[in-house]
């Protein structure tokens, strides 16, 4: 990590108030990684534009945690820019899928364990397959949700395809 970012990163980790464990903080404290800690005061439907403008950050820096689920009800993660949506026939030609689509609040709550809003990729109830947009790994770090709404981290994103095993894909389109 280099430059503004990488201060702001750095600055924000010894800052950041405590905010108790999740299942998402467990999986990576379980995994040894470092990551910094980014409470925020969550607006409903603010999504990731108004946690990027509260944390100060590019909302392209700031990762949306979707879950989705095939032709057959199963379930998948799809990690996305906060400023793009995900091109479901994209993502659906990607990984072999007839059709893709989100699930319902209830639905994706269910699987993953979280509310949405505070859904992470990280200590999932049931674990998903992970797809992430390849343009989010060339990036030198990036804000997902920690597993509570008004709570993100930080991260290495190169660290996604060790952690949850996730696949690179190309699915993203312009809000």
């Amino acid at each position: 990590m280099v430059g503004r970012e990488t201060r702001r990163y750095n600055a924000s980790m010894s800052k950041s108030k405590h905010v108790s464990e999740t299942p998402a903080t467990q999986f990576l404290r379980r995994h040894k990684v470092e990551f910094g800690e980014h409470p925020y005061d969550y607006v409903d439907h603010g999504g990731t534009e108004e946690s990027a403008r509260q944390l100060g950050v590019d909302e392209h820096r700031v990762i949306k945690t979707l879950v989705m689920e095939d032709e057959h009800a199963k379930p998948l993660i799809v990690l996305m820019h906060g400023d793009r949506t995900v091109s479901t026939k994209n993502l659906a030609r990607q990984t072999g899928a007839k059709r893709i689509e989100p699930c319902k609040p209830e639905v994706a709550n269910r699987h993953s364990g979280f509310l949405v809003g505070g859904t992470s990729p990280f200590g999932t109830r049931k674990a998903m397959p992970v797809y992430v947009e390849s343009s989010i790994l060339d990036l030198d770090v990036i804000y997902l949700n920690g597993g509570r709404r008004g709570y993100l981290v930080s991260i290495d994103p190169k660290l996604l395809t060790g952690l949850l095993n996730a696949k690179s894909v190309q699915c993203a389109s312009v809000d």
